[in-house]
């Protein structure tokens, strides 16, 4: 499958391991880029800059020929690690960085003088042609059915509008689990997919095997959607513990939302009390899981290796 993704990043096969938080490691990347696929882990991954720092330098060291590795951003004001994790990824350098929740501008800026690509996540057309004014590489297009924070529209219909007024490669983020998916994302429009969901339930991730069990216990109709982690919609698997704290945000918070003045400060407290919850879910065996994940588990029928995951998706 040669498209402009795989030129654009001289991989195999027109796929992105997507960045996962809590879930995404070196170990994943490194078999992705072996397998003919590129690879992104969430910098908010890594506790410190001297951690991001390492994980780029052992992704370089095991780079293949023709393998491509990069980061993810977070770059609103919810993260106040932002501009110090841009100067270290600049610095030790990577294939491409992909931004999130906020406008790439800086990020965009910054890794263009040192040869880094921005691919931008958008939901809609109007974010898609302002990060295409701001040079952009490519559009990382989030529909309806990506895991974690994912779009209002379906792939069909937000790769169509953005492939017809996008001037820019347009990749898809969500609703892939199989080869049969990807060929239809390309046929609306994508250049490639980013992949996630799937490889949760892979040997090489960095969470439980009761997570990972849970990709493979649990199908698409078991996805809902909740605010309860980041304030924004974010699927997650319907355990018992989901159904019983709801999806919705509680009263207080939804009022002090409508305060123009705390709005941001209750987005950062609820921002931060969610991925403290996420992280809980991921690494410790608790009752208490809000275990993030899309609707393409619905192809996960066991726990695999990184690698035969992928050789599902390409055959």
């Amino acid at each position: 499958m040669a498209t402009e993704l795989t030129a654009l990043l001289k991989i195999k096969h027109p796929i992105i391991m997507a960045p996962m938080f809590l879930v995404s490691n070196t170990k994943m990347v490194i078999e992705a880029m072996n397998s003919g696929i590129a690879g992104c882990i969430p910098a908010l991954n890594y506790r410190t800059l001297e951690e991001l720092r390492a994980a780029a330098r052992v992704l370089k060291a095991a780079k293949p020929e023709g393998g491509s590795f990069g980061f993810n951003l977070i770059v609103n004001k919810s993260n106040v690690k932002y501009k110090a994790q841009l100067a270290t990824l600049c610095e030790e350098g990577c294939d491409f960085i992909i931004t999130s929740l906020g406008s790439p501008e800086e990020t965009i800026k910054q890794a263009h003088k040192v040869g880094i690509k921005v691919f931008c996540d958008v939901v809609d057309l109007k974010f898609a042609k302002k990060v295409e004014g701001l040079h952009a590489d490519a559009i990382i297009a989030v529909n309806n059915e990506a895991g974690g924070h994912r779009g209002p529209q379906s792939p069909e219909t937000l790769l169509r509008e953005l492939s017809s007024e996008c001037h820019i490669p347009i990749i898809s983020a969500g609703g892939v689990g199989c080869k049969s998916d990807i060929e239809q994302m390309l046929s609306y429009g994508a250049v490639g997919v980013s992949v996630g969901s799937p490889f949760i339930a892979s040997h090489e991730a960095s969470v439980t095997e009761e997570y990972k069990q849970a990709c493979v216990d649990y199908g698409a109709h078991d996805i809902v959607v909740t605010e309860r982690i980041s304030g924004t919609p974010c699927t997650v698997i319907n355990t018992p513990y989901v159904q019983k704290i709801g999806t919705t945000s509680p009263w207080i918070e939804t009022l002090l939302n409508k305060n123009k003045k705390l709005k941001k400060w209750v987005k950062m407290i609820r921002f931060s009390i969610g991925m403290k919850a996420t992280k809980n879910a991921a690494q410790k065996a608790t009752y208490k899981t809000v275990w993030v994940a899309g609707p393409s588990i619905e192809y996960t029928k066991e726990i695999l290796p990184t690698k035969t995951i992928v050789e599902r998706l390409i055959h």
